[in-house]
């Protein structure tokens, strides 16, 4: 599944580039999509250390980024001088992001380009994912111009909603919902009678930003 989002991706989003890199591990399917359907070869261009948690549900700003540190590194000899199309996952606080191109930049990378194989998660999850509040999610305070500039990243896109269930092989259907696609349309399958009780002002952003 995740390799036919990633050459759907290619499809949606191509652009011209040396190498497909994953941010590993959750982006190499995705990655291997992208490079089949484009073309462009496939490298493992940064290398993971395994003995790191996941940075973006950490507790602080500081540790986050100490931890993107710690987890990622890297291949200077197969960035230098390359046209890079970064493969991720998703975005969530851009923590990651941020760094990965930095990283990519100081390793030489000529041009690097972003591609996430999700739609931008600009919503929370009330259903046991556990991604921060609206306030903290990038995509929910910016466009995808002003985040591309953000993480510093030459282009940025994200798959589509539709796109992501064309690889699912199925149709979007907003009335009879199969999946759960809330934190990329703000859709939720039941009411959200906490956030509705606690924080009414929360409820009507939500009806808004929809």
């Amino acid at each position: 599944m995740r390799k036919r989002i990633g050459a759907e991706l290619s499809r949606e989003a191509p652009v011209e580039a040396d190498l497909v890199v994953p941010v590993p591990d959750s982006g190499v399917p995705a990655a291997i999509g992208y490079s089949q359907e484009s073309g462009i070869p496939f490298e493992l261009g940064i290398i993971r250390s395994h003995y790191v948690g996941r940075t973006f549900i950490q507790p602080s700003q500081e540790v986050r980024h100490l931890g993107v540190k710690l987890k990622h590194n890297a291949n200077s000899a197969l960035i230098r001088g390359k046209r890079v199309v970064l493969i991720d996952d998703s975005i969530v606080r851009g923590t990651t992001s941020v760094k990965i191109v930095q990283m990519m930049r100081d390793a030489g990378a000529r041009e690097v380009h972003m591609r996430i194989a999700s739609p931008p998660t600009k919503f929370s999850c009330f259903y046991g994912v556990d991604t921060p509040e609206r306030a903290k999610l990038l995509a929910a305070q910016m466009s995808v111009e002003a985040m591309a500039d953000y993480i510093n990243a030459d282009s940025l896109a994200f798959i589509s909603i539709d796109g992501l269930y064309r690889a699912l092989g199925d149709n979007r259907d907003p009335a009879q919902p199969q999946r759960c696609d809330a934190c990329f349309t703000g859709d939720y399958p039941t009411r959200l009678t906490d956030v509705e009780e606690n924080d009414p002002a929360a409820t009507l952003a939500l009806a808004a930003a929809r």
